[in-house]
């Protein structure tokens, strides 16, 4: 019996095992903002990975972003360590989910197992990923328990908010520093048979413009900072949409939307603050003194982040060259660089092999339209080896009634424990 048969053996014979992990994972609420649970679910796997002879750590991120006593922010990472020396393989899979949002026909929390899938909020974003590198590495310590080197497995906070209160935290403390960490894996959801070798840069800013308040039925006394905000818009929409469109990156980003630049405008809000959903009187009639907007700006490898700045100023400068009482504030909230892990690399070539062996077919390589934790480990542990690989169709990501399939973390498991085998042979020793 090969090594394959053995472990693909060693996984089916988990599958019950694996279901109810995922359920279990689902149906602890772990809504991030404001970060609710964190504790409770890295008690579970404290549990969990104790009981497979881990090694195990909490850890809070005290005076990170989010932190606070009322939703402190915890992380797990456990460490397995082999018979002889060898390379280390992390798995990092992030414990905090979306809020769950209306349109649901399933109790979001619930984990209804129904036709093979496994239903809730974070199902594939991504529990169903961390359950399948759980169950992936118990596999192959049952399998091959003389192996050289260590497995880790972390769950970590806040990445749907920027991760700065779990990767970002970790990586600053060492924890992904490459001389304790040679491979990651994060298994978030880019479909099992398709490797991410990283993602595109963000740049987020608020605009803010300004007026001058006056009696709404006196507008020509004041000056509406949302009409200046209309002419920021329109402005846009001449000009930085359509020369956004034009660019488009050779990096392999997924969806092909998303192979262009883009610009997202997440909110806007002016003039006074809303009211309790109590309020039942009419707002006052004043014109608006300041309107607010905040810009998501995706830009692409062959982009640099100077050039990515300068194109919201150059907006805002012609609108005040051309606009009587224009004044404007701009203020960086968000920013992270494009990353890209190299095809060579030996994660990339160990989990590749693996998708052959597995699907019988070669991988295919992605890249992330968004953000995710490799931009930490990348940018702060300078670890390059790095990629996000697991179970689950990114398009179901934070929608009603998301889901992930059994027989697809099963699959993605055998991966992940045949990448462990090649990973932590003899041969791989430092």
């Amino acid at each position: 019996m090969t090594i394959e048969d053995r472990l693909q053996a060693e996984i089916e014979a988990r599958r019950d095992d694996l279901v109810r992990l995922t359920q279990d994972l689902i149906r602890i609420p772990t809504l991030n903002p404001p970060g609710e649970n964190y504790r409770e679910i890295c008690d579970y796997l404290d549990t969990r990975l104790r009981g497979a002879g881990f090694t195990t750590e909490l850890i809070r991120a005290m005076g990170a972003p989010g932190d606070s006593d009322r939703y402190p922010r915890w992380n797990i990472v456990a460490r397995r360590s082999g018979a002889r020396a060898g390379h280390c393989v992390h798995f990092n899979s992030h414990i905090d989910v979306v809020e769950a949002g209306q349109g649901w026909t399933v109790d979001p929390f619930g984990g209804l197992l129904r036709d093979g899938r496994i239903y809730g909020r974070g199902a594939c974003d991504m529990k169903g990923g961390l359950a399948a590198s759980i169950v992936a590495a118990e596999a192959f310590l049952a399998t091959v328990p003389d192996f050289a080197g260590a497995i880790e497995i972390s769950g970590t906070a806040d990445e749907e908010s920027g991760g700065f209160g779990g990767v970002a935290y970790l990586a600053e403390r060492g924890w992904f520093s490459p001389d304790r960490v040679q491979h990651v894996i994060i298994p978030e959801p880019l479909n099992k048979d398709r490797i991410c070798l990283g993602h595109r840069g963000v740049w987020w800013a608020e605009i803010e413009t300004k007026g001058e308040i006056a009696h709404g039925s006196m507008p020509f006394l004041g000056d509406c900072a949302v009409r200046h905000m209309g002419a920021v818009i329109a402005e846009m929409e001449a000009r930085l949409f359509p020369a956004l469109a034009q660019k488009r990156t050779e990096m392999p980003v997924v969806p092909e939307g998303a192979r262009h630049s883009t610009l997202n405008i997440n909110s806007i809000h002016g003039g006074a603050a809303d009211q309790p959903d109590d309020y039942t009187g009419l707002p006052s009639p004043c014109v608006p003194d300041r309107c607010r907007m905040v810009i998501d700006r995706r830009f692409l490898i062959e982009e640099d982040i100077a050039e990515v700045e300068a194109e919201i100023h150059e907006v805002l400068e012609t609108v005040r060259r051309g606009r009587p009482g224009f004044d404007y504030d701009i203020r960086e909230l968000h920013r992270v660089l494009p990353t890209m892990t190299d095809r060579d690399a030996p994660v990339v070539g160990a989990v590749a092999r693996a998708v052959q062996s597995v699907f019988d077919r070669e991988a295919a390589y992605v890249v992330s339209p968004g953000t995710y934790d490799q931009k930490h480990i990348d940018r702060i542990g300078r670890l390059k080896n790095c990629i996000a690989y697991g179970p689950g169709i990114l398009d179901l990501a934070h929608k009603p009634d998301e889901w992930v399939g059994v027989e697809d973390m099963l699959q993605a498991a055998r991966v992940m424990a045949l990448a462990l085998h090649e990973l932590l042979s003899a041969d791989n020793r430092p």
